[in-house]
């Protein structure tokens, strides 16, 4: 009896090319499940079709949601490009930089958001604004690397979150995904950008 094997969001190299799959030198244990293997170095290797798999859950997640009630976040540098560029598309709340404090629990804020949903890009980076959206109730969604803690966190998309083409490519595929599901897109078009025009400057120190 022939298997047949679910075509992926990208073609498969393309998550090694980005970086997707590179996780750190440390791996807690729920994150144990989606590593494929370790490194000689002692990086630990994600397992790219269970990548692809939470792709495809988160995306369709979001977008049960409507747009404007969307949050996503990023304080990472070579995240808040890829946020926007996401949220130009899809009509979401971009929030990029510091997250100041109240923004999802201070009606009396002037920064105040109210969303229905919160996506972060590091729950390390971004804790402000996971703590608030599990004061709330408002479930998160995640992009989490090997070294990650899961906690208040209702979904996880396990990936490189550091890289700038990693994030590039994930928050393309998660926008395109999110597009093609309300009907913005057709169900096999592209978006009008290459993954590689959601990418961030490279920061040289």
């Amino acid at each position: 009896m022939s298997v047949q094997i679910k075509e992926t969001l990208v073609p498969a190299d393309l998550y090694r090319k980005a970086g997707v799959i590179y996780g750190t030198q440390i791996c807690t244990r729920y994150m144990t499940q989606f590593v494929h293997k370790i490194l000689p170095e002692g990086y630990y290797q994600l397992d790219y079709m269970k990548i692809d798999e939470r792709l495809r859950t988160a995306a369709g997640f979001l977008s049960r949601f409507e747009p404007e009630k969307i949050a996503v976040v990023s304080v990472r540098l070579y995240g808040q490009k890829p946020v926007k560029m996401m949220c130009e598309r899809l009509g979401c709340k971009a929030i990029t930089g510091r997250i100041i404090p109240g923004t999802f629990t201070n009606p009396n804020l002037e920064y105040y958001v109210e969303p229905d949903v919160v996506m972060v890009t590091d729950p390390r980076m971004d804790k402000q604004a996971v703590v608030e959206a599990s004061k709330v109730g408002v479930p998160v969604v995640a992009l989490a690397d090997t070294d990650n803690s899961i906690e208040n966190l209702d979904l996880i998309i396990p990936a490189n979150n550091r890289g700038r083409r990693s994030l590039a490519l994930i928050y393309w595929i998660i926008t395109r995904e999110i597009m093609r599901a309300r009907g913005l897109i057709g169900p096999d078009e592209e978006l009008d950008v290459s993954y590689e025009d959601f990418m961030a400057r490279k920061v040289f120190k």
